[in-house]
């Protein structure tokens, strides 16, 4: 891969087509997403956000920014916990995904209480200092250029504010690899063609895990990025870690 071609999910494609072909891939997804994170994960993905919102540090009156928030789970979680003066940002490159989320916050009452942005991480538009706490949950994998996304969510947190990245990454045992890769390169394609209507969504969605930054390989961008006292967590046997670093 040269410096003018970068992964989508295997293939090898120019810079300037990741994006797009991305975004296909999330307007297909969008209305099914939350749907089919229950089936792919068989509903355990609630439980790593939990762990991430737990780890957050967020309270009353703090600033937060969701990137890549689609369909917004997390952000209402924030909502509950910023109170009247703080302020949640749901972030989101995709539009497709940000109405999912912007609906879906306004059915469970929460929609009033956030500020919707279509963004890209690698070039947030937002002031420097900013926020207390970012997150972005299933999305950097899917960002072209990563170590620009993490220099960018960098500046734009205050002093002591936390970075925590939710992400797909390596299983820690080979034996749970197998059975893994066997998951998602066979099971996951075959339900997003039932549920979806859409198996090459998922199919990259699979690859995309793979080609993905491993845990500690990941803890060093963030490092770069200038984060300081970053650690990770594995969850499911390293299927998702949790990486939490904070800009001192």
């Amino acid at each position: 891969m040269d410096s003018k071609t970068t992964h989508f999910g295997y293939q090898e494609v120019p810079l300037e087509e990741k994006a797009g072909r991305v975004a296909e891939v999330f307007d297909s997804v969008a209305a099914r997403y939350d749907l089919m994170n229950d089936l792919m994960s068989l509903g355990i993905h609630r439980l790593w956000k939990r762990v991430a919102l737990e780890r957050s540090g967020v309270r009353r009156g703090h600033q937060v920014l969701d990137i890549a928030g689609g369909t917004g789970d997390l952000t209402e979680q924030f909502v509950r916990r910023v109170g009247p003066k703080g302020r949640v940002v749901l972030a989101d490159i995709n539009a497709s995904m940000l109405k999912v989320g912007r609906d879906r916050l306004i059915d469970k009452g929460a929609g009033a209480h956030v500020e919707v942005v279509q963004a890209n991480a690698e070039a947030l538009p937002f002031p420097d200092n900013t926020f207390d706490c970012i997150t972005i949950a299933f999305g950097l994998r899917n960002v072209t250029d990563k170590a620009r996304a993490l220099a960018s969510m960098t500046r734009v947190l205050k002093p002591g504010g936390r970075l925590l990245v939710l992400e797909f990454s390596k299983p820690t045992h080979p034996v749970f690899e197998r059975i893994y890769d066997q998951y998602s390169f066979h099971v996951l394609p075959r339900l997003g063609s039932l549920i979806a209507n859409d198996a090459d969504s998922y199919r990259y969605l699979a690859e995309s895990i793979r080609m993905h930054p491993d845990q500690d390989t990941l803890k060093s961008m963030m490092e770069t990025a200038g984060l300081e006292r970053v650690e990770y967590t594995n969850m499911t046997g390293g299927v998702v870690a949790l990486h939490r670093g904070l800009k001192l």
